[in-house]
């Protein structure tokens, strides 16, 4: 069976490998793994809770409505990234055979009540669409506002992808865009031709156009490519050694290593939805170099 429903988590197993699989918990529609051959394409950190207590560190985490924490506005009273990620979705089932895809969805009614009333007087459906092909993954959201005024929201794939060594590894495709540091406060236009991990780095790309391709780069082979569609920002994360200390679920202490977080989203503004406005935002990842014909 190319899908198997198990309770709490859902496998959506590619027909042609059994090894090409992608590992979903209904807590947070958490991607928790993505396997081409068998061989891991997301990190996920050994002490991540997967009983519903806290937020998953690792996989593909989905942010909803506020990315961060703001101090004022609708969103201000809701925690650090809101509460898609702490929220258990209905799985809808299977939408297509090939490729495989499958749908979850989300409403107020799936959210805690005493998180919702942080950000009442917005409803909302979002459907999160899951594609398998033998080569790549696509994670697709379609926000709608069901409601009648609009509000406004942030959207972001959190996606922790796995590396060998972050040492060794370089991200492009990022010179002549506007990048946030959040660990300076500055503004800047970026002209180094590569993100290289030395140090601890949180940076928002923003603005970008659609038709840019990002690709993690390890002793000059690509290793992983991103394809966005409406998600015009991309925040690139690594938490380094006292980031990753100060998280008691970030396991082991030097997992760090093995990952980096390429995140697209959209982020440095908020999206503003009218009345049965439907909004779309999606990400392909692909293991090494893109192959256009899978987009």
């Amino acid at each position: 069976m190319p899908v198997e429903d198990q309770g709490s988590q859902v496998v959506l197993t590619h027909p042609s490998d059994p090894s090409t699989q992608v590992k979903i918990l209904n807590f947070g529609a958490t991607v928790l793994s993505w396997t081409i051959k068998g061989e891991e394409q997301l990190w996920l950190s050994e002490g991540a809770k997967l009983d519903g207590s806290k937020a998953v560190r690792g996989g593909i985490p989905l942010v909803f409505p506020v990315f961060g924490k703001k101090d004022e506005g609708p969103t201000s009273n809701l925690p650090q990234h809101g509460f898609a990620r702490n929220s258990t979705w209905e799985f809808l089932g299977q939408v297509k055979e090939n490729p495989p895809t499958i749908q979850f969805g989300l409403g107020p009614e799936n959210v805690d009540e005493e998180l919702i009333a942080k950000w009442p007087n917005n409803n909302f459906t979002l459907i999160y669409t899951i594609e398998l092909t033998e080569e790549s993954l696509k994670t697709t959201i379609d926000v709608e506002n069901a409601d009648n005024h609009p509000w406004e929201f942030n959207w972001l794939f959190h996606t922790y992808l796995r590396v060998k060594d972050v040492t060794d590894v370089l991200v492009s495709n990022f010179p002549g865009e506007i990048c946030y540091d959040q660990l300076l406060k500055q503004t800047y236009e970026e002209k180094l031709p590569v993100v290289h991990f030395m140090e601890e780095v949180d940076r928002i790309y923003q603005k970008i156009d659609d038709e840019k391709i990002t690709q993690v780069v390890a002793l000059g082979h690509p290793v992983h490519t991103l394809k966005r569609e409406g998600l015009p920002d991309i925040v690139v994360w690594n938490p380094w050694i006292k980031k990753s200390e100060g998280m008691a679920d970030f396991l082991p202490k030097d997992g760090y290593h093995n990952m980096v977080c390429i995140e697209p989203g959209y982020v440095h503004e908020f999206k503003t939805l009218q009345p049965g406005e439907k909004w779309t935002g999606s990400q392909l990842l692909y293991k090494d170099q893109l192959k256009y014909q899978s987009v």
